[in-house]
C-alpha cells in the first residue's frame, strides 16, 4: 500500500481524472477515514468490489505519476525553493557595507520569500 503522504498527493494532483465514482470512493477511504465496509453499505456494493476499486484507482494514479512525472517535478522544484531559502536566510547585515543595501537586501529577500510560497502553496 502507497503511504498517506503519496496518496494526498496523487489525489491532488491527478484526482479530477478519476471518474466520479473513483473520485468518491478514493475520498472516503484515503480523506475521510472510512472502512471499506462502512463504504461499501453506503454505496450499496461488496466490501471485495470497495477494495478492488481502490486498487485500481491506485494503480491507474500511479501510471498517471510514471507518465507526466508532476509529482516528482514539484518535488524537486520545491526542494530547490527550499534550498534558495536557505541560502537567504544564512544572509546577515554584516555581508552589507551600508544600511541602505541592507534594507534593499531585505525588500529582494521579502520578495524573494512571497514568489516562493505562493509557489509552494504555503
Amino acid at each position: 500500500m502507497i503511504q498517506i503522504a503519496e496518496t494526498a498527493l496523487l489525489f491532488d494532483f491527478y484526482g479530477p481524472l478519476l471518474t466520479v465514482k473513483q473520485a468518491k470512493i478514493w475520498d472516503l477511504y484515503y480523506q475521510q477515514d472510512y472502512s471499506l465496509s462502512e463504504i461499501a453499505e453506503q454505496e450499496g456494493i461488496s466490501r471485495q468490489a470497495v477494495h478492488d476499486l481502490l486498487k485500481r484507482t491506485e494503480k491507474i494514479l500511479e501510471s498517471y505519476e510514471q507518465k507526466l512525472e508532476l509529482i516528482s517535478r514539484f518535488l524537486k522544484e520545491k526542494e530547490k525553493l527550499t534550498s534558495i531559502e536557505s541560502l537567504l536566510d544564512g544572509i546577515t547585515k554584516k555581508d552589507f557595507i551600508s544600511d541602505f543595501a541592507w534594507q534593499r537586501h531585505q525588500d529582494i529577500n521579502a520578495k524573494i520569500r512571497e514568489i516562493i510560497a505562493d509557489t509552494l502553496g504555503d
